[in-house]
């Protein structure tokens, strides 16, 4: 289970880092990431780091396909791990 928990740690913090990169970005005029890119890292596990950085950030929360999709990916993401380490 631990490459399971070392991962989640990562890909969050990978999703927390590029929505800030992404609000950064906004801010200065510069090329942005896409869209999908956001909504990737949220679907592959990056769905809390996603939440973080959109609420710290405060970016992407006036976009109903983030403020729908996001919250679904971290209950997706949370059964799962639940799932996953629940007793067999």
């Amino acid at each position: 289970m631990q490459p399971i928990i070392f991962y989640y740690i990562l890909i969050n913090a990978a999703a927390f880092i590029i929505y800030g990169a992404d609000k950064f970005f906004a801010k200065k005029g510069m090329r942005r990431i896409p869209e999908k890119t956001l909504i990737l890292a949220a679907a592959i596990g990056g769905a809390f780091g996603a939440y973080a950085g959109m609420q710290i950030f405060r970016h992407k929360t006036k976009h109903a396909k983030f403020n729908i999709s996001i919250p679904v990916l971290m209950a997706v993401h949370l059964g799962m791990l639940a799932y996953l380490f629940m007793e067999p």
